[in-house]
């Protein structure tokens, strides 16, 4: 058959389904997935006060997470000259894609933030900024598409997620899959670490004081230290045991104590990150001026459980502002860091 009328698959909008094999790894994915106050964001943000003073701020959120509508067989065209290693009916490697669109939304549901101030006769105090925001309150909202490539792959990557954040980002995130099906490997499957710490800065955290405030300097680090040592609870009661709360040194603490006890039967990784191949973010003039946001990587983990399905994540979004302290050339990167488990409530 002439190449130039070569049958094409049709392109196609639908209602997604789950178990739609032309997903493939993002099969598990349609429908509405949600959380009640399991979510926990924190954020480093600039604010007023001495120089290089910023804010720490602390979220517990619930959310909803939708995937309503598949795009199959989105055309790529493509060509290659002359290559002697292709037939004359290869020699044109058109690419076709499968969209999964998703819309996310969070709301707080506790807040709590800490800064450095410094009072009038010089002692330094940590205290609130009273910017926390208000009890519930929309946080987040993000249209985007889940892509999975059917075909002609570059460099293994078979996923990419794009986005579209009002506060004026757009991100394209490329990636990888993987199904995780040993059996072994599920029995000890455990989210990997994850430090919320600047980059840039002294990584040492300072003593948080016993009385306050404090006629020393309390330390750059002084807010991350403080909830270090006091990680933030949101609403959740002193009576739940072993409850680790939400610490900037270890987030990740959060979502292993979610998954004790649980024996899943499977495992989807979908691994993005706006710093392989040609992903990145592009932001609006103000962003980048006070806070911008300069790459971003998340992990999504679709859990088969007996009856069920969970999905958990992790996203570090790198935040880039004030000048590094430790003689390298550029900002400091302050990781703004959300993680979640959710269960899927409809298909």
């Amino acid at each position: 058959m002439d190449k130039c009328h070569r049958r094409r698959p049709k392109r196609e909008v639908r209602p997604a389904k789950e178990g739609d094999e032309n997903l493939g790894i993002l099969k598990l994915l349609p429908g509405k997935w949600a959380s009640t106050d399991t979510g926990w964001n924190m954020i480093a943000l600039p604010t007023e006060g001495p120089k290089f003073s910023y804010r720490l701020l602390m979220n517990q959120y619930r959310e909803t997470l939708e995937f309503l509508e598949v795009d199959d067989n989105i055309p790529n065209r493509g060509i290659l000259r002359n290559d002697p290693n292709k037939d004359e009916e290869d020699n044109n490697p058109d690419q076709f894609l499968i969209g999964l669109d998703y819309k996310q939304i969070i709301t707080q549901v506790a807040a709590e933030d800490k800064m450095i101030a410094i009072n009038e006769d010089g002692t330094e105090d940590i205290v609130e900024s009273g910017l926390k925001g208000e009890v519930p309150s929309t946080i987040h909202h993000e249209p985007g598409l889940f892509l999975h490539m059917k075909d002609e792959r570059t460099n293994k990557v078979d996923i990419a997620r794009l986005a579209t954040i009002p506060h004026g980002d757009s991100v394209l995130a490329l990636g990888t899959s993987k199904v995780i099906e040993d059996q072994d490997a599920l029995k000890k499957f455990r989210i990997p670490g994850i430090n919320g710490l600047p980059i840039g800065v002294n990584p040492t955290l300072p003593t948080v004081p016993s009385e306050l405030p404090s006629s020393g300097k309390l330390g750059y680090l002084m807010p991350y230290a403080f909830y270090v040592e006091k990680p933030f609870r949101g609403n959740v009661p002193d009576s739940v045991a072993g409850f680790p709360g939400f610490n900037p040194r270890d987030p990740h603490d959060l979502l292993n104590f979610a998954n004790k006890n649980l024996e899943f039967k499977r495992i989807t990784r979908l691994t993005f990150d706006t710093e392989i191949e040609s992903g990145g973010i592009a932001n609006i003039p103000f962003v980048v001026k006070q806070a911008n946001a300069a790459s971003m990587k998340s992990t999504f983990w679709i859990q088969e459980l007996e009856g069920k399905l969970r999905m958990q994540y992790v996203q570090v979004v790198m935040l880039d502002f004030f000048p590094r302290f430790d003689g390298l050339p550029g900002l400091i990167r302050w990781p703004h860091i959300s993680i979640n488990t959710l269960e899927k409530v409809s298909h």
